[in-house]
């Protein structure tokens, strides 16, 4: 246990009677690490009808959305690696991107209007991610117009592993991505899952 986790176990402990429930220790966990600026990672989890999602948020805004299939708790381990292992189950700073996915799906919200933390990605992988951020509710773009758009018309390889690597899909839709033949091409998610995103848009 690091020095930091040894704090935040320290701080939940502390006023917790025996009558307190799990939630209210929870809460209280969450509120003391913010106090003390040790929630670097905070994350819940979101049921919509592409499967559960894992949503995470630094302090700079949305660091990750993960499918079922990418094994959440991996993705937890992964976060903990690469951005700070102080990542706390804490649902109310994640309340409005689960608000605004919830629209999302329910078909009343086209355009995401929330902060994200690209920090997982290249600068390359960036460049590409803003440029999806672009593309319109129910549009398709190719991934050579992806690579033109990001200017490396000849990278159209390197655009496919920016959207098979894009931490925040959905909210930055690579779903949008497809072949130059109108084909799918590959998702993250699956292809079951691409579908149902273009399908939900069409309609």
């Amino acid at each position: 246990m690091t020095a930091d986790q040894r704090i935040v176990a320290r701080l939940a402990a502390g006023g917790v009677g025996p009558g307190d429930g799990v939630e209210r220790r929870r809460a209280r966990l969450v509120a003391a690490a913010e106090a003390a600026g040790l929630l670097d990672v905070a994350y819940r989890t979101l049921d919509t009808p592409v499967g559960s999602l894992l949503l995470a948020a630094t302090p700079a805004g949305l660091v990750r959305v993960a499918f079922d299939l990418e094994h959440h708790d991996r993705v937890l381990e992964g976060l903990a690696a690469r951005v700070s292992p102080r990542v706390l189950h804490a649902p109310g700073r994640l309340d409005e991107a689960a608000r605004q996915l919830d629209e999302y799906f329910a078909g009343t919200r086209r355009r995401f209007d929330l902060e994200i933390d690209l920090r997982l990605v290249t600068p390359f992988r960036r460049a590409v991610l803003e440029h999806l951020r672009t593309i319109g509710y129910g549009r398709t773009e190719s991934y050579a117009d992806v690579a033109a758009a990001s200017g490396r018309p000849a990278a159209v390889r390197a655009v496919g592993t920016a959207c098979a690597t894009n931490p925040v899909p959905v909210v930055v839709p690579c779903h949008r991505v497809v072949r130059s033949d109108g084909t799918l091409g590959g998702y993250l998610g699956g292809l079951d899952t691409k579908r149902a995103l273009l399908a939900l848009e069409a309609a």
